[in-house]
């Protein structure tokens, strides 16, 4: 019995040292990466840098493609957010779980799953060509909501998951309709887990490159 429990428990420090030495090493990358970057480009980056117009030349600055990725976010957020939490509200708290929301999800699933040159290529040809769009910030804009559509809502879902059922169930016993309990009770519980879904997106979006040149092109 007593070697049983000593090899449990040394099976167990393993384990943890394991998950230590994983987490030091992750960590680890990423001050190197931060750090290199850091000492490297700090020297590079002033003022003019920072809020001069773009020089083909090379000694320009980067305010143009500041702003074009400020325009980029508020774009693709401002049309996937209600998309995706209209989506996830649907599915959690409406939907019967049944073939319809199978498909929804398998769907999901599935535009996680894409890579991003495949939505580009597709925003290339549906919103520039076909719509007529042109390369332009909507085109891309569009193109990239639709990349971001998964992250939004999961995590709305999950969000919504995480209120108890214990307010739903007093709001509707207080006499609330089930619209009113989602929005004056379910929504605003589970704000921080949608805001976070919301936080994750505009990372995704500043960091995409694919699809935006397929969409918006190049041009400061």
């Amino acid at each position: 019995m007593e070697n049983n429990l000593k090899a449990r428990k040394n099976k167990d420090n393993l384990l943890v040292s394991l998950v230590y030495l994983s987490a030091i090493i992750t960590v680890g990358i990423l001050v190197v990466i931060v750090g290199f970057i850091f000492i490297k480009g700090m020297g590079k980056i002033n003022l003019n840098f920072l809020f001069s117009d773009y020089s083909a030349s090379g000694d320009g600055g980067i305010l143009p493609m500041i702003i074009t990725t400020v325009y980029m976010v508020l774009v693709s957020i401002l049309v996937a957010t209600p998309i995706g939490i209209l989506a996830a509200v649907y599915l959690q708290e409406y939907a019967k779980q049944g073939k319809i929301v199978k498909v929804i999800r398998f769907a999901t699933e599935c535009l996680a799953g894409i890579p991003s040159i495949v939505y580009g290529l597709f925003g290339g040809i549906f919103f520039v060509v076909a719509l007529k769009f042109q390369y332009s910030i909507l085109s891309g804009g569009l193109t990239v909501a639709i990349i971001i559509l998964p992250t939004i809502i999961r995590s709305t879902e999950e969000a919504l998951k995480t209120v108890p059922q214990t307010y739903r169930e007093a709001s509707l016993g207080l006499g609330a309709t089930k619209f009113q309990t989602l929005y004056k009770v379910i929504l605003p519980s589970a704000i921080p887990g949608i805001l976070s879904g919301v936080i994750l997106s505009i990372g995704r979006v500043i960091g995409e490159s694919a699809a935006i040149l397929l969409t918006a092109g190049t041009v400061a």
